[in-house]
């Protein structure tokens, strides 16, 4: 059974956007974590950037299939990607486009709990769920593990990693491995 592991970047303060939403400008581009997450995740990085990073080529490690909610595919869209992740499996939940404009993307009108399952039951490697906060919301009973990137900022209000009801789910810490930068990667699972 595949598994769906939430990968996000977060402030100390649980935030992964600021309250307009958008592509965060505040988390650290440089440092340390960058190279540890390269190595370990080279299938995170968008398909544009690959090659500036010699990973142009490289396999997966992880995961094969991508979801995404409406706004964080949006982010992509602005800065002219339809499909900014064409080495994976791209699918996109959406209430308001029925219709990919790009072949290589699937949008998931229905209901993201048993599409996920239904990914979970087909053969692969794993599924990442890049965002954002209201689909990792719905999400939350299929999310099999949580990697977040916990940046040293403090933003003060933005959109939450989990944007939903109140509904506490307890997971457990498999590793943690804080760089220089002060960036720390937090993996949990389910407990």
């Amino acid at each position: 059974m595949r598994t769906l592991t939430y990968v996000i970047a977060s402030t100390i303060d649980g935030r992964i956007a600021g309250p307009e939403g958008g592509n965060p400008d505040f988390f650290l581009l440089e440092g340390d974590h960058g190279e540890f997450l390269r190595a370990e995740y080279p299938e995170l990085l968008p398909s544009h950037v690959r090659p500036m990073f010699g990973l142009d080529g490289t396999p997966n490690r992880h995961f094969d299939t991508v979801l995404q909610g409406r706004g964080s595919w949006d982010i992509g869209v602005q800065d002219g990607f339809t499909n900014a992740y064409q080495h994976l499996r791209s699918i996109v939940f959406s209430r308001s486009i029925a219709e990919s404009p790009d072949p290589t993307v699937e949008f998931a009108a229905g209901d993201p709990v048993e599409r996920v399952r239904e990914l979970k039951r087909e053969p692969g490697q794993g599924i990442w769920l890049c965002g954002g906060g209201t689909i990792a919301a719905a999400l939350r009973p299929e999310i099999d593990e949580i990697i977040v990137k916990l940046h040293p900022v403090v933003v003060g209000s933005g959109t939450a990693a989990f944007d939903g009801d109140f509904s506490p789910a307890q997971f457990d810490l498999v590793e943690a491995t804080p760089f220089k930068s002060g960036v720390v990667h937090l993996h949990y699972r389910r407990g």
